[in-house]
């Protein structure tokens, strides 16, 4: 398996499901760099092995920052986009007047009737800035990107409780109703 499919894989197990490599999360969504390797070479279960060196380079040369690594416990976690419980001890912010959201001319009717909501994830994510709005809003098979603009301040001032991830993504666990949205990017 290459590195960019054991990134994805290791972005699996972190986020989504680390009982497929039978892994044990803390609450803090941490887990033992060792038990990756243990598990990944024990041959019970369908994948390549991971080395030291492959979760060093993914976690330290991710563009994003997806990743957390504790030196002194020898852990891992990723810093948001999870589906399962975690405690990623984030502490509510100040947004700034606006943030972004990317998303596809298939899933905008969607929002304008039910807002932006997390969908899979315990938190919706936004950016600060329009370009990264278009990288996440052209993932995948999407399609072209549309991009929301956000009226962040506005809706924290209705008690909206936003937070500023590790590495930089805005995070809300409320739905963002569409009357706080425009559409600021068609591609």
């Amino acid at each position: 398996m290459d590195l960019n499919k054991k990134s994805k894989f290791l972005s699996l197990l972190l986020r989504h499901k680390p009982a497929a490599l039978g892994l044990t999360m803390d609450i803090k969504g941490f887990v033992s760099v060792q038990q990756i390797l243990d598990n990944s070479n024990s041959g019970k279960y369908p994948c390549d092995p991971f080395t030291l060196d492959d979760i060093k380079e993914i976690v330290f040369t991710d563009e994003k920052s997806r990743y957390s690594f504790d030196f002194e416990m020898q852990k891992v976690r990723a810093n948001q986009g999870h589906s399962i419980d975690v405690e990623l001890d984030l502490v509510p912010q100040t947004p700034p007047k606006y943030l972004f959201h990317g998303t596809s001319k298939k899933a905008i009717e969607f929002i304008k009737k039910e807002g932006i909501k997390p969908m899979s994830r315990n938190h919706v994510h936004l950016s600060h800035d329009v370009e990264t709005a278009k990288n996440v809003g052209s993932r995948g098979k999407r399609g072209a990107p549309i991009i929301l603009r956000i009226r962040a301040y506005d809706l924290h001032q209705y008690f909206v409780k936003f937070y500023l991830s590790q590495n930089g993504v805005w995070l809300t666990e409320s739905v963002i109703p569409f009357e706080f949205t425009e559409i600021y990017y068609v591609a």
